[in-house]
């Protein structure tokens, strides 16, 4: 599904990023961890397109879209969510959704077929009876959820989800989880960045943890969680 090879970002004399590598299966959840300043939030916006690698490249579906502009990789099939969830907060909820079913695809959609799907989005996420009310007034959970709700809206195969429990308590915590679990039974592959080690243990596959922008360990989550070097860079982040 997804192949980053030997992706560098510097900036300036800053380097962010040095060779890291690894690849997405098809219908898996990554998990990717590591401390604050790890490199995490800058490995997704050279995903996305936000920002341009210095070096490496990244395969999507067999395509190279290193250098593709952000707008066309999501109308590929790439989308993400943001640390802190960032809805149009002047507009509705459902009026949120419709942006990213209207103008985060390749095809377009008339204004009821539009809707129709925006509801259907807001109803798998429980936000429906929210449809109308002001993107601000949303407690902290639902606007996570309006902030998947808008991703899923473009009909990603791919979904970079960006510290989506953040701030949640642990009961929120738990529905997220369950949430992400239905995403990944609807096909969708999810890469995410997380800090509360239970939801990232819980949910994927394999885990890759970054330190000082490079990889340092990459396996199962058990297999990760015991190796020295990561306990090494949490522990050295808690001594600091």
């Amino acid at each position: 599904m997804l192949s980053v090879e030997k992706i560098n970002k510097t900036f300036g004399g800053l380097t962010a990023l040095f060779d890291v590598s690894f690849q997405a299966e098809k219908g898996s959840i990554t998990g990717i961890i590591g401390p604050n300043g790890a490199g995490k939030t800058t490995l997704f916006n050279v995903i996305s397109g936000t920002y341009l690698p210095t070096a490496g490249t990244i395969h999507f579906k067999g395509q190279d879209i290193t250098r593709i502009r952000s707008d066309r990789i999501c109308r590929m099939g790439i989308s993400r969510t943001y640390q802190n969830a960032k809805p149009f907060e002047a507009l509705s909820v459902l009026q949120n959704v419709l942006v990213g079913v209207c103008f985060g695809r390749d095809k377009r959609y008339d204004g009821k077929k539009a809707r129709s799907e925006a509801m259907d989005i807001l109803g798998f996420l429980n936000l429906q009876a929210q449809a109308e009310v002001s993107a601000d007034q949303l407690s902290p959970l639902n606007k996570k959820r309006l902030e998947l709700a808008r991703a899923l809206a473009t009909q990603p195969d791919l979904l970079l989800l960006d510290e989506i429990a953040a701030g949640l308590i642990p009961s929120e915590t738990l529905q997220m989880m369950e949430t992400i679990r239905q995403i990944r039974a609807e096909g969708i592959t999810i890469i995410m960045i997380e800090h509360i080690m239970k939801a990232v243990m819980g949910l994927s596959d394999k885990v890759i943890v970054l330190h000082h922008g490079m990889k340092i360990a990459e396996g199962e989550p058990k297999e990760v969680s015991s190796d020295p070097k990561v306990i090494e860079a949490y522990l050295g982040e808690e001594e600091a």
